[in-house]
């Protein structure tokens, strides 16, 4: 039976569609941009034929993939290059920002947001998290202890423990799903 049959591309979406949005959407910071990037990873998965040794390969691919296509797509010289003036007047404000803490962490550092979300949004451990982005588990570390300093810093308040930064994460999971 070939790897992406109907069935099993339904799987796929159901189990990694959210994950790619939320990593793409910490990247690129727009709604329409992390629909694509999610569209686009998808899509690659789709038309080749790849076979994985086990679901952790699996998920590390789509999230290498997924990063790797958000790197692209910031590289790109046209990306918010320009547009013109009649286009740009027809943009709504922004809404305001729904929830302070994440609000507070698409400020981050590139390296130490997609960190943070990774691991206490996501779940993986840092030695996962080391081999999705190609680096070493002390970096990984390090971005994470930095994120959590500015946290501290932008929200002014007292140290943010892993388990409330889980359980705040949680809540915005939580929160997402519903809407």
């Amino acid at each position: 039976m070939p790897y992406m049959d109907h069935k099993n591309a339904e799987r796929l979406v159901n189990t990694y569609a959210d994950t790619i949005l939320r990593i793409s959407y910490i990247y690129l910071k727009q709604t329409y941009d992390a629909q694509d990037i999610c569209q686009e990873v998808f899509l690659k998965m789709l038309s080749r034929d790849l076979s994985f040794d086990s679901p952790e390969h699996e998920k590390a691919w789509i999230i290498r993939t997924t990063v790797n296509a958000c790197k692209d797509h910031l590289r790109q010289s046209f990306y918010r290059k320009s547009t013109d003036l009649d286009s740009a007047d027809a943009v709504a404000a922004p809404p305001p920002p729904e929830n302070d803490l994440m609000d507070a962490v698409k400020r981050l550092p590139e390296n130490e947001r997609i960190s943070l979300i990774l691991h206490y949004y996501e779940g993986y451990s840092l030695r996962e998290i080391a081999g999705f982005l190609g680096k070493r588990e002390n970096t990984i570390a390090a971005y994470l202890s930095r994120a959590r300093k500015r946290l501290r810093k932008m929200l002014g308040t007292e140290p943010p423990a892993q388990k409330k930064l889980q359980r705040a994460f949680s809540d915005l999971k939580g929160a997402a799903s519903h809407e």
